[in-house]
C-alpha cells in the first residue's frame, strides 16, 4: 500500500545522492526538502495555533465562570471553538504526515541497504537486533527531541501557553516516540526522525516571522485570565501528600447533597471560616427567637464553630462545603435570601445563581470604615442589598453610584452587632484591668506590604522595653500563615524575654487581648475601631504605606475614615519617628485616659445605625425580606394553580 509513497520519497531523494554521493547527506537535503514541500502545511497549523491563544482569554473565562461544572464548561467550550472556527486536532497533523513519511521510507531504506552497496553498513543497522555502535541513535533521537520540546515551549504561540502538565506530556510524547523509533527502526530511518526534530526548530522559527502571533494575540488579557484561573485552581492546594485520600470529600459530599435536597430555602449564609460567625451572630439569634425559620449555614471550614452551635439548635442546618465545590454550589444556588461578608460577587470566584433570578443576595460588612481605598471597584456592585453600619456607609455608597453610573442599592441602616457586643464584653471587664499590673501594649498589625511588623517593629518594641510595660504583639492570623519564618524570626530575636514583659500571641479565636489593651497600635487595620469604640481608650497609628485595593479611590470625592478617624481616636505617627516619638505618646494616652474618653464616644454616637441593637436591626430587616418572598410566592401559586403536589418546605426535608 505504501509503495507508491516510497517510489515518490525515492524520486525525490536519488537526485540528491546523485550529487553529494553521501547517503547522511542525502538525508538531511531530503528532509529540508519535505519540510519546504510541508510549509503551506505548517502555515495552516500556525493559524490554528494563534486562534487558539487568541481565544484562550474567553475559554478562561469560561471555565472561571462555570467553574467545578464540567458539563457546561465543554457546552460553552465547544459553542467558542465553533464560533471562532477553531480545530482543536489540527496541530496533530504534521505529526501523522511526518509518521507517514516514516513508514514510506521503510522501504526506501531496504532499497539502498539491500543491495549492500558501500557506505550503507550502518544506515540499516536496528539497535534492537545489530546492537553494537548502532545504540548511538536512540540517544540522538531522544537528544533532537529533548531540544525540539526546549525549543517549542518558548517559540510556539500555542504550546507556551499550555499549562506546565501538558508541556510535559507533549514532550514526554515525543521524547518516548523517538528513542522507541531509534531502537526499533533502521538508523537511516532514525536520522531522518533527528533531522526532522532540528529542522522542525527552524520551520517553527520561520511561521513566528511570516504570521507573528504578537500582531494577533492580547497577552495582556491572556496574562490576566491565566492569574484568575491559576488563583481558582490553586484555592484548594493539598494539604496532605498527594497520594493520600482527602478525608473531607465523602463528608463534603454528602453534605452538598443534603443541600440540594431541600427545596425551598428561606435564607442561606456563607462563611468563609470560623471566624466569621461573629458577623452573623446578631442576625441568626434574632431570628431564631423570632421566627419558625430554618437557618442555612454554608461554610468552608470543616472544624466551623456553627457544627458545634447547630447541635443544640435544630434550626441551624450546617454543610461543610470547599470553596471549589461552593463555586458550583452558588451557581446553582436556590433561596429566597443569601446572606455573605464576601466581597466581589460575581466579579471573581462566586457568582450569582443562574437557576434563580429572584434571590436577594445581601451584603454584611465586616468591617465599619470606608468602602473607597480598601475596597476593590466594584466590590458591592452585584449585591442587591447593603446592611450598613453607620451613616457614612449610606452616604459613600450613594456617591460611588452616582460617580460610575451604576444601579442603586438597597441600602439598610443596620448597625453593628460585632461592636455591641464587645462594648458589652468590655463592661463586664472592667473589673480586671484593676488587677492588671503592667499597662498593656498592643501591636495589632494589618499583613499588607510594609506592615509595621515588617518595617518598624523593633524599634517600637525597643523604644518601650524595660519601661514598666507589657508589650503583647498580635499579628494578622494572614500574616503568620504567608510568612511564616519573618514571625518566627522576630520572636527569635526576643525569646530571652518573659512572657510578662513581651508576649507573641498564639491564638487569635479571642479578643481577650485587644479588650484589656490599655493601648493599641496598628498601621492601617481596622482592628482599633474594635479597641477604641468598644474600650473608648484611644489607638496609635503608624504611618506606613497605605492599604489601598482601588488606586482611583480619591475620584470618589470622600472623606475616608480610614484616613480622617487616625487623629481623631488617637494619634499617627511616621516609622522614622517612632524611637523618639512613640514612647511619649504611649507614657501619654496611659495617664490620660480620661481626656480621650468623651472624644472617642461622641464620635461612636454618631458612627454607627442602631448602638447596642445592630444585631436584631439586621435579623429584623432579613426576617422582613424572607416574609416578602414568601408572600409573593404564595401570590404567584394562587394566580398559577397545578394540580402537582407541592413541594415539602424549607428545611423539614432534611
Amino acid at each position: 500500500m505504501l509503495e507508491p509513497l516510497a517510489n515518490i520519497l525515492s524520486m525525490i531523494m536519488w537526485p540528491f545522492y546523485d550529487l553529494t554521493q553521501n547517503w547522511w547527506i542525502t538525508i538531511l537535503l531530503f528532509t529540508i526538502v519535505i519540510k519546504v514541500i510541508l510549509m503551506p502545511l505548517s502555515l495552516w497549523v500556525q493559524r490554528n495555533c494563534i486562534r487558539m491563544v487568541e481565544i484562550m482569554p474567553e475559554a478562561n473565562r469560561i471555565k472561571v465562570r462555570y467553574f467545578g461544572d464540567s458539563e457546561a464548561i465543554g457546552e460553552k467550550q465547544n459553542a467558542l471553538y465553533k464560533e471562532k472556527r477553531y480545530h482543536p486536532m489540527l496541530s496533530l497533523i504534521p505529526l501523522a504526515v511526518q509518521v507517514i513519511i516514516l513508514f514510506g521510507l521503510v522501504d526506501v531504506i531496504h532499497m539502498i541497504t539491500d543491495n549492500g552497496a558501500p557506505g550503507t553498513e550502518f544506515l540499516g543497522m536496528v539497535p534492537f537486533e545489530d546492537g553494537g555502535i548502532s545504540w548511538v541513535m536512540p540517544l540522538l533521537a531522544g537528544l533532537s527531541a529533548v531540544a525540539l520540546g526546549f525549543a517549542q515551549n518558548r517559540i510556539n504561540p500555542l504550546q507556551k501557553e499550555q499549562s506546565r502538565a501538558e508541556k510535559n506530556t507533549t514532550n514526554g510524547l515525543s521524547i518516548a516516540l523517538s528513542l522507541f523509533l531509534g531502537v526499533f527502526v533502521a538508523a537511516g530511518m532514525a536520522f531522518y526522525w533527528i533531522c526532522s526534530n532540528v529542522t522542525a526548530i527552524i520551520v517553527q522559527w520561520l511561521c513566528n516571522v511570516i504570521i507573528n502571533p504578537r500582531k494577533y494575540i492580547d497577552y495582556a488579557a491572556l496574562e490576566e485570565s491565566n492569574r484568575d484561573l491559576e488563583a481558582l485552581n490553586s484555592l484548594e492546594s493539598a494539604k496532605s501528600k498527594w497520594w493520600k485520600p482527602n478525608p473531607l470529600l465523602k463528608r463534603e459530599k454528602q453534605d452538598y447533597k443534603r443541600f440540594f435536597s431541600i427545596m425551598d430555602k428561606h435564607i442561606v449564609f456563607y462563611s468563609e471560616g470560623s471566624g466569621f460567625y461573629k458577623y452573623f451572630r446578631g442576625a441568626i439569634e434574632y431570628l431564631l427567637a423570632h421566627s419558625d425559620i430554618y437557618i442555612h449555614y454554608v461554610t468552608n471550614d470543616p472544624d466551623d464553630q456553627i457544627f458545634k452551635i447547630a447541635e443544640s439548635e435544630p434550626r441551624i442546618f450546617p454543610y461543610y462545603i470547599s470553596e471549589k465545590r461552593a463555586i458550583t454550589l452558588f451557581m446553582k444556588m436556590d433561596a429566597d435570601v443569601v446572606v455573605t461578608t464576601l466581597g466581589d460577587l460575581d466579579n471573581f470566584y462566586i457568582k450569582r445563581s443562574y437557576v434563580r433570578d429572584d434571590i436577594e443576595y445581601v451584603y454584611m460588612f465586616h468591617h465599619t470604615t470606608s468602602m473607597d481605598m480598601t475596597s476593590t471597584v466594584g466590590e458591592y456592585d452585584n449585591y442587591d442589598t447593603l446592611l450598613c453600619t453607620g451613616p457614612h456607609q449610606i452616604d459613600e455608597m450613594r456617591q460611588i453610584e452616582e460617580i460610575r453610573g451604576i444601579k442603586k442599592k438597597n441600602l439598610v441602616a443596620t448597625g453593628y452587632d460585632l461592636i455591641d457586643r464587645e462594648i458589652a464584653d468590655y463592661e463586664n471587664r472592667i473589673s480586671m484591668l484593676a488587677s492588671n499590673s503592667r499597662p498593656t501594649i498592643l501591636l495589632a498589625p494589618s499583613w499588607q506590604e510594609d506592615n509595621l511588623l515588617d518595617s518598624c517593629v523593633d524599634d517600637l518594641i525597643q523604644s518601650v522595653l524595660d519601661k514598666g510595660y507589657r508589650i503583647v504583639v498580635r499579628p494578622h492570623p494572614e500574616y503568620t500563615k504567608r510568612y511564616r519564618a519573618r514571625w518566627d524570626a522576630l520572636k527569635q530575636r526576643y525569646a530571652d524575654r518573659s512572657e510578662e514583659e513581651l508576649y507573641f500571641e498564639k491564638d487569635f479565636s479571642s479578643n481577650d487581648t485587644i479588650l484589656l489593651a490599655d493601648v493599641l497600635v496598628t498601621d492601617w487595620s481596622s482592628v482599633f475601631c474594635e479597641f477604641s469604640f468598644a474600650t473608648l481608650k484611644p489607638s496609635i497609628f503608624i504611618d506606613t504605606t497605605p492599604k489601598v485595593r482601588n488606586p482611583n479611590w480619591r475620584d470618589y470625592g470622600l472623606d475616608s475614615t480610614d484616613i480622617s478617624l487616625r487623629n481623631r481616636v488617637g494619634k499617627s505617627i511616621a516609622p522614622a519617628d517612632v524611637r523618639e516619638q512613640f514612647p511619649v505618646v504611649v507614657k501619654d494616652m496611659v495617664e490620660n485616659k480620661g481626656r480621650w474618653r468623651g472624644q472617642i464616644e461622641e464620635i461612636r454616637n454618631g458612627f454607627f445605625f442602631n448602638l447596642g441593637s445592630g444585631g436584631d436591626a439586621a435579623g429584623e430587616y432579613l426576617l422582613e425580606t424572607v416574609l416578602v418572598h414568601q408572600e409573593e410566592k404564595r401570590e404567584d401559586t394562587s394566580n398559577n394553580r397545578r394540580n402537582d403536589k407541592p413541594q415539602q418546605d424549607d428545611g423539614k426535608a432534611a
